[in-house]
């Protein structure tokens, strides 16, 4: 099933059943998309206004960038679910015999780096989606300002709730070293572009009010 097809009452009702898939990797991704499209807003509300000529270009290229970014964003809501339903199959395997035990641990190993690869993507992606609504917020026009401050919102929520999934995958891997590696990269993102994010919501919340 492609969850991105769905309505928004569809895909709602689906997250809050005990379905495997969507979940909070998935909804990240969707949140995330959502406030890069809020940032592109802001773009489309800037192109053709006289008073904001000399940016145009600039603004022209944040929104071809962001149209692909939001598509991308699309993209994983899909492949979280195809990362997260073999991790869901694994935690089932038998685990009496130590052949059983063995292959258990041999299975969890690959489905657990999947899993995480996933959510760090979609973390990268926030991280790009703050970038370009830093931009927005800075060059675009004033009317669309708190889309951009949501935007930021989003995106800031978006990376921290993909973070989750990478911790919680992160803490059943075996091989620790990778482990630290994964928690070490989402920890970054985390404290650089949700500052960022903060950053941007703040400076457009002062010049609102």
């Amino acid at each position: 099933m492609d969850f991105t097809k769905l309505s928004c009452e569809e895909f709602t009702e689906i997250l809050s059943t005990k379905a495997p898939v969507p979940g909070g990797g998935g909804a990240s991704a969707l949140v995330g998309a959502l406030g890069c499209a809020l940032g592109n807003m802001v773009g489309s509300l800037t192109v053709g206004k006289k008073k904001y000529a000399d940016v145009e270009a600039d603004i022209l290229a944040l929104k071809e960038k962001a149209d692909v970014l939001q598509k991308e964003l699309l993209t994983l809501v899909e492949e979280d679910a195809k990362a997260f339903e073999p991790l869901s199959r694994a935690y089932g395997l038998p685990k009496e015999t130590e052949e059983e035990k063995a292959e258990r641990a041999r299975v969890m190993a690959i489905v657990l780096k999947d899993a995480c690869a996933v959510p760090l993507q979609i973390m990268h992606k926030c991280c790009e989606a703050i970038e370009l609504i830093e931009e927005f917020a800075q060059k675009g026009s004033v009317i669309a300002l708190s889309d951009a401050g949501v935007g930021a919102a989003f995106c800031r929520s978006a990376l921290y709730g993909a973070s989750l999934n990478v911790f919680i995958n992160t803490a059943s891997m075996e091989d620790r070293t990778l482990a630290e590696q994964y928690n070490k990269e989402a920890q970054e993102m985390m404290d650089t572009y949700g500052k960022r994010a903060d950053d941007v919501f703040t400076q457009v919340m002062d010049r609102l009010k």
